[in-house]
C-alpha cells in the first residue's frame, strides 16, 4: 500500500520530468509552407504589425525570451515576436562544458569582444591590438541544458548567466549577461555587456 501510493506520488511530480529547454536557446522554422513566411511581430499577439520575416527553412534562430506562446527573436536593429507554434526547439546546442558554434560576448564602454576561435579566446577592443589567450577552460553547472557558462584563460574570466541583456546601443534584446574579469600589466579590468548564440547570417 504505503509502496503504491509512493510511486503513485513519484509519477506525479513535474520536477522528475525531463526540462525541455532554458533560454536562450536556438530553433528552426517548422510547419511554414514552402514559399510562405514566418512573420515576426512587434508585440507577442498575431494581431501585432509585422516587422520581419524568417523563411520556412530557416535554422539557428535564437530565443531569449518566452510570454504566452510567442518567443523573442533579434531582427534588424530591434526585436520581435515569432509564434512557438512554427518552431522547433534544437537539441545541440548547450552541451556540458562547451560553447555553441555561435557564441559570442561584446559590451559598450568600452566597446569590447570576446570570441574564441579554436583553442584561443580573443579580446577585442578598438584602438587597441587582439588580446589573444590559451582557453583554459569552459564549464557549466551540470544542470541540464543550462546556458549559465564560465569561460577562463590565463588571467581572465567570462562569466554568461540567463538574463535579458541590452546592447545599449540599439533595441535588440540578448538573453545572456556577460561578466568579464581581466588581469594585465595595468592592473584588473572588469567589463560588462550581453552574449549571443546566433549563428552568423542569421537576423
Amino acid at each position: 500500500m504505503i509502496r503504491t501510493a509512493l510511486a503513485l506520488m513519484l509519477s506525479a511530480t513535474p520536477a522528475l520530468a525531463t526540462q525541455e529547454y532554458i533560454l536562450p536557446t536556438l530553433f528552426d522554422v517548422a510547419r511554414v509552407a514552402p514559399g510562405d513566411v514566418l512573420n515576426i511581430r512587434a508585440d507577442p499577439n498575431g494581431s501585432a504589425p509585422v516587422i520581419g520575416t524568417l523563411a520556412p527553412d530557416a535554422t539557428g534562430i535564437e530565443v531569449v525570451e518566452e510570454r504566452r506562446g510567442w518567443g523573442r527573436v533579434n531582427t534588424g536593429e530591434g526585436s520581435g515576436w515569432v509564434s512557438l507554434r512554427f518552431l522547433d526547439y534544437r537539441t545541440d546546442v548547450w552541451e556540458e562544458d562547451a560553447l555553441p558554434a555561435g557564441w559570442q560576448c561584446f559590451g559598450t564602454e568600452p566597446f569590447w569582444t570576446v570570441i574564441p576561435q579554436g583553442d584561443q579566446l580573443v579580446t577585442a577592443m578598438p584602438g587597441l591590438p587582439d588580446d589573444t589567450r590559451p582557453l583554459r577552460a569552459v564549464r557549466s553547472t551540470g544542470v541540464f541544458r543550462d546556458p549559465t557558462r564560465a569561460v577562463t584563460a590565463p588571467g581572465m574570466t567570462l562569466t554568461s548567466t540567463p538574463q535579458l541583456c541590452s546592447d545599449g546601443m540599439s533595441d535588440r534584446l540578448f538573453g545572456l549577461q556577460a561578466l568579464v574579469v581581466i588581469e594585465g600589466e595595468e592592473g584588473t579590468t572588469l567589463l560588462s555587456g550581453c552574449c549571443s548564440i546566433q549563428p552568423a547570417g542569421q537576423p
